[in-house]
């Protein structure tokens, strides 16, 4: 008995010390990453001070301020050089990020993107433009993490197809952005670079998962930027951020971004695809950047990618929209400025002289939880959990690994506990067979094409509809997954949509939010009142949706709107 008991007490004692061990090798490596950006902001702050004893007549703010067309006229008369723009820039970010933590890593290699753009033959649409990009769109030379330590060891070998695409149109990645963990949160936090701030209120959060984008182009450090969305994570930080952000039809454009390892982690689930995109501070610049990147380069190192060059006919178009409208959801209602918001949009649209109709999205309850949760979770959320292996999770993350890790039949007993209090709780569906995940699959596409039928059946070109915000403090997103049912709508049907600011919250708005119930005053209802409070004086946005393949008009849209918000 006496030996059993040591053999125990030394086996546990082992199993101890394996464990400190791994957590502090994990340590070790996230102190690594840390050490290794710390090291490059200096290194491009020491730049910046250079460029500013070599020309210090250099006004930052006349930069600055240039909108984008405007910008790039410029650099293609010459009356600004690139290597002006692109330190004024750096200058900038370094300031942006120092107040919000927004930034991953500087591309070093931007200087040498600056000398290789000189020597093109032609001047590209982007020339001179400096672009920041998500985390994980790959860029050779440097690391794809997703917030995951496991992917810190192995920088990636080639740039993407985006990457290489915007390179050849003249443009200077110079930035990577903060990401959360894994990419499957609207937050923005992960355990090895932390959490990013809102640029408008520090409290709050600047959206996910293209938050980092997000804070750096809303503070100014970034004039166009590229992330990704999957469930919201280009419109989310847009309407956060008070940006313009399009999702467009997940084929329209590249999605080869990284490793394989970061591929499985964004876009594992090809029946809601991810989605690359552009952000920017207007619709104009969206448009630009869609333009640039739909080019014959783009067709041939993508095959995949349909050869449909931009139609500018389509965006410049000036012709009366017909409009549908809906301010709720039915599933998960928001706070009400953003219903003020539609409204609004509704009324000075339909004084331009565009026609409004009435629209009201088909069972989204039903969306939300067999089509949506069920395409992510359909492994009852294995393959999620095992990007966790050998990190330490982001404690905005937990309530979803924690929900994950129950059993099923302990989830479907919670369900049914909780079915009182919370009127949207259902239970994970997993697919258990292949007949079931065929039948899902038919399920998708069964839905799609009642969505298109009633799109047609009203004759719409377009539809009008809330957007989530505005700005939650950080740390609820985690809590209300739920909550992005207004832009995981058009994940799931692949759907082109972008999303415009138009207003910011007023006292009036957050008096009318006291009195907010939400669909039956639960406690998901109550904790969006507090992750929404204290939101007076953040931007206010809406949502522009077009049908499949029809960005362009869905952009030309998105104009429309930001011009009639703008003379208001």
């Amino acid at each position: 008995p006496s030996a059993a008991l040591a053999l125990l007490c030394g086996s546990a004692a082992a199993v101890v010390v394996w464990k400190w061990l791994g957590k502090r090798q994990i340590r070790k490596k996230m102190e690594e990453a840390q050490r290794t950006r710390d090291k490059g902001v200096k290194k491009m702050a020491k730049a910046v001070q250079q460029f500013r004893e070599q020309v210090p007549s250099v006004q930052t703010d006349a930069v600055l301020s240039l909108p984008l067309l405007e910008l790039t006229g410029r650099l293609r008369e010459g009356s600004l050089s690139p290597k002006t723009v692109l330190y004024t820039y750096i200058e900038k970010a370094l300031e942006v990020t120092q107040q919000t933590n927004c930034l991953r890593h500087f591309i070093p290699e931007c200087e040498e993107q600056l000398q290789e753009i000189q020597q093109q033959r032609e001047k590209g649409l982007l020339y001179g433009i400096p672009v920041s990009i998500k985390d994980h769109i790959g860029h050779k030379g440097h690391l794809s993490t997703c917030g995951l330590v496991q992917c810190l060891g192995t920088p990636v070998q080639e740039d993407s197809v985006l990457v290489k695409v915007l390179k050849s149109q003249g443009a200077v990645p110079f930035a990577m952005t903060n990401v959360p963990q894994s990419l499957f949160n609207y937050d923005c936090s992960n355990p090895i670079f932390g959490q990013t701030l809102n640029p408008f209120n520090h409290q709050k959060s600047p959206g996910g998962s293209s938050g980092g984008e997000g804070a750096l182009i809303a503070g100014g450090g970034s004039i166009l930027g590229i992330g990704s969305d999957i469930g919201g994570s280009i419109r989310l930080p847009s309407s956060f951020c008070g940006l313009c952000g399009l999702k467009p039809t997940a084929e329209r454009l590249s999605v080869w971004c990284t490793s394989l390892l970061n591929m499985d982690v964004c876009s594992r689930p090809t029946l809601v695809p991810c989605a690359l995109g552009p952000m920017a501070r207007d619709v104009d610049s969206l448009a630009l950047c869609m333009k640039a990147l739909l080019c014959q380069e783009m067709f041939q190192l993508d095959p995949t990618v349909p050869p449909i060059p931009f139609d500018e006919e389509v965006y410049s178009s000036s012709a009366p929209l017909r409009v549908g409208y809906y301010d709720t959801d039915g599933y998960f209602p928001l706070p009400p400025c953003m219903r003020r918001a539609v409204q609004e949009t509704r009324g000075a649209l339909q004084a331009a002289g565009h026609q409004l109709v009435p629209f009201s999205p088909p069972r989204i309850h039903y969306v939300m939880t067999e089509l949506f949760l069920k395409t992510f979770f359909a492994d009852g959320g294995r393959a999620w959990l095992d990007v966790f292996t050998g990190n330490i999770i982001d404690p905005s993350l937990k309530p979803q690994v924690n929900c994950c890790k129950i059993p099923r039949l302990g989830k479907k007993l919670l369900a049914l506990i909780l079915k009182p209090l919370l009127k949207n709780i259902a239970t994970i569906s997993t697919c258990r067979s292949v007949k079931e995940m065929w039948n899902h699959h038919h399920q998708i596409q069964a839905y799609r094409t009642e969505f298109i039928a009633q799109w047609r059946e009203l004759q719409l070109d377009v539809v009008l509809c809330p957007v989530l915000g505005p700005a939650f403090t950080s740390g609820y997103p985690g809590k209300l997954l739920t909550a992005i049912s207004s832009t995981m709508l058009y994940n799931v049907l692949n759907f082109p949509a972008g999303v415009v600011p138009v207003s910011t919250v007023t006292e009036a708005d957050e008096e009318e939010l006291k009195h907010y119930r939400g669909c039956c005053d639960d406690p998901w209802d109550r904790t969006l009142k507090q992750a929404v409070a204290g939101a007076v004086g953040l931007p206010v946005a809406v949502q522009c949706v077009a049908l499949p393949w029809q960005e362009e008009l869905c952009l030309r849209f998105m104009k429309e709107v930001e011009t009639l918000s703008r003379e208001k």
